[in-house]
């Protein structure tokens, strides 16, 4: 099984840390976003929207990084990761929904005027931005942290891959500057998520 991933990236985070987790074995590609790695005919014709990550394994291509969470849980055979029955299974895509349309896109605008500016040399952030995006990641902090109030992980007591899929977008917390220090059940939450093996082992591994 192979991974084409560009480790800075959180949605690289996701399906390396899972992979991990799960003691699955696969090879890494280094896919590199700042030289254009994914405009590259090659890599093009693995996911036309020239975007990663991307799986392969054995003549099966998949990109979106939420659907390769659900299949490396699939291929683990682990129903934890992935319930079997019909209401875990929508709660679980629902964190993940959650977490593509609402809490990704709110904090992008910290990531891109905090991170990516500095990392791509696109000048000094736009304060303007960054408070214009503010309310907006308030307003979902907000409901994730009253949603962990009294559970230990997204969906309860199992840790799932909306774990992994919601707590991808954390990883960009310190460097992005994210204004969590009121959202208790958060930093709890994400604090148990980035302690495991698997995770610290994706965060802390150089380029492929």
């Amino acid at each position: 099984m192979i991974l084409h991933v560009f480790p800075p990236s959180p949605r690289a985070l996701k399906v390396v840390a899972l992979a991990n987790h799960l003691k699955l074995d696969y090879e890494s590609r280094m896919v590199d976003l700042s030289k254009g790695d994914q405009t590259r005919p090659e890599y093009a014709a693995l996911n036309p929207n020239k975007r990663m990550p991307v799986l392969e394994d054995d003549g099966f291509v998949l990109w979106e990084s939420n659907a390769i969470l659900v299949y490396l849980a699939g291929k683990a055979g682990d129903r934890t990761m992935w319930p079997t029955d019909i209401r875990g299974q929508a709660d679980v895509t629902r964190w993940m929904s959650w977490e593509a349309a609402h809490f990704t896109p709110a904090c992008i605008p910290l990531v891109y005027e905090r991170v990516v500016k500095a990392l791509m040399n696109l000048g000094a952030p736009d304060l303007a931005a960054i408070e214009k995006a503010l309310p907006g990641f308030h307003a979902l902090a907000a409901v994730l942290d009253g949603h962990l109030r009294g559970r230990k992980w997204l969906t309860g007591a199992n840790l799932t891959i909306a774990d992994f899929c919601v707590g991808s977008t954390m990883a960009m917390a310190a460097p992005a500057q994210y204004p969590i220090e009121n959202y208790p059940e958060i930093n709890r939450w994400y604090a148990a998520l980035s302690a495991l093996p698997g995770w610290r082992a994706a965060q802390a591994a150089p380029p492929v």
